[in-house]
């Protein structure tokens, strides 16, 4: 017989030992969160000494006001309805741009004294950390503490990490895509498909989040059925909401264009912007090594490039299946959409998972060698910080 006092010390200690153990977690992320905005910060401060030297201008006015931006801080302040003709024959309308960034923008702006530059960055600064926080958790729960802190660090360098500090939808959609793939890991899927609806209110390329959900949620469905398990209803109704924010949006924009299922297309195709099984990028390639180009052009053929090459790694290291579909789906968009080419990149930084085979090794040559990997990161984070400040104040393209 177990003695009454065991049992009682056993019940307080069960709770301690949670709490510990919660309390090491949250410890671990907010490190990690603070690793991901010292890096940004740095950043950060790059641009903001190169602005000030070659052109004089603000850096918060460039990171709040450029391109895309505009177009949604206009969404914020008057709504839908903005059209363009910068060319003869060329019409650019902003319901090509999706709807919950501007409303958070609107929001932020209603409660507070900011002004629509400030407020965007506001949004996309808090939806930048909860991504990182989001991407921690995914790589904790994969690979350890180690290679999460990693992926969070190498996300924060990437090329094009200056956009994660910049009024723009890439934040918002990596936020609600890890946090979303962790619900997935972690059986939660009311959450999953939560979250997915939500990434497909954000940005087009926000249904490869419902599409990963979707995969696995099938991949579940069928293995209940072949264990003759019932299906949960929360599995049911999170893959049914995964894909409704994106589908919704979709629709609502064909019905104001008088083409339900086809008028959100028709105004992608007249931004210049089509899927076509990568014609135009090609041409666009062919035109490039022909004839040479800026260097963002080569750049950005470097970077996708590398995508593919760390998808197929990701691929060999069977990588959870909503990981895969996630990466696989928006590297699809990146190879077989035309329009802007200099963009590409961008579209691959909510696809934070291709980047788990270089974190793993990368802790792996920290652990033999210390100062390569220094160097590595040293390496990294300069051609980060550059090449970010290049884009935004010398390089005058759309990102």
């Amino acid at each position: 017989m177990t003695h009454a006092s065991t049992l009682t010390r056993s019940a307080v200690a069960e709770p301690a030992a949670q709490g510990r153990v919660h309390a090491t977690r949250v410890a671990a992320m907010a490190t990690a969160l603070g690793l991901f905005l010292a890096v940004r910060l740095l950043g950060v401060a790059t641009l903001a000494l190169v602005a000030r030297a070659t052109t004089g201008r603000d850096a918060l006015g460039l990171l709040g006001r450029s391109w895309d931006s505009v177009w949604y801080l206009g969404i914020a302040s008057h709504g839908y309805g903005r059209i363009q003709h910068p060319h003869t024959g060329v019409m650019f309308s902003d319901m090509a741009f999706f709807p919950l960034y501007p409303a958070l923008v609107r929001a932020v702006r209603a409660v507070s004294p900011l002004g629509g530059g400030a407020s965007g960055l506001v949004v996309s600064w808090a939806a930048a950390a909860v991504a990182a926080c989001g991407i921690y958790a995914v790589g904790a729960r994969l690979h350890g503490r180690a290679v999460a802190f990693t992926l969070v660090l190498l996300w924060a360098l990437l090329p094009h990490s200056v956009v994660l500090s910049m009024a723009y939808t890439e934040p918002l959609l990596t936020a609600f895509a890890a946090w979303s793939l962790y619900a997935v890991l972690t059986g939660r899927w009311l959450w999953a498909g939560s979250l997915a609806a939500l990434a497909g209110l954000a940005r087009p390329n926000g249904f490869a989040v419902a599409a990963a959900v979707l995969a696995a949620a099938a991949c579940e469905v069928w293995r209940c059925l072949r264990e003759r398990r019932k299906v949960s209803h929360r599995l049911w109704t999170g893959a049914a909401l995964a894909p409704a924010g994106w589908a919704a949006y979709v629709l609502w924009v064909g019905h104001r264009e008088g083409n339900l299922l086809g008028g959100y297309f028709a105004v992608q195709r007249r931004w210049g912007s089509r899927f076509d099984f990568g014609q135009g990028s090609l041409q666009f390639v062919r035109h490039l090594l022909l004839h040479g180009d800026r260097f963002v052009f080569p750049m950005t053929m470097v970077i996708v490039a590398a995508g593919v090459v760390l998808y197929a790694l990701l691929l060999a290291d069977r990588a959870p299946l909503p990981l895969l579909v996630h990466s696989g789906v928006l590297l699809l968009i990146v190879l077989g959409g035309s329009g802007f080419f200099e963009s590409k990149p961008r579209f691959l930084l909510p696809a934070f998972p291709l980047l788990l085979p270089l974190a793993q090794a990368l802790v792996r040559t920290a652990r033999a060698r210390p100062w390569h990997a220094t160097v590595v990161v040293g390496a990294l984070a300069g051609l980060s910080f550059a090449y970010g400040a290049y884009l935004i104040v010398i390089a005058n393209m759309p990102l």
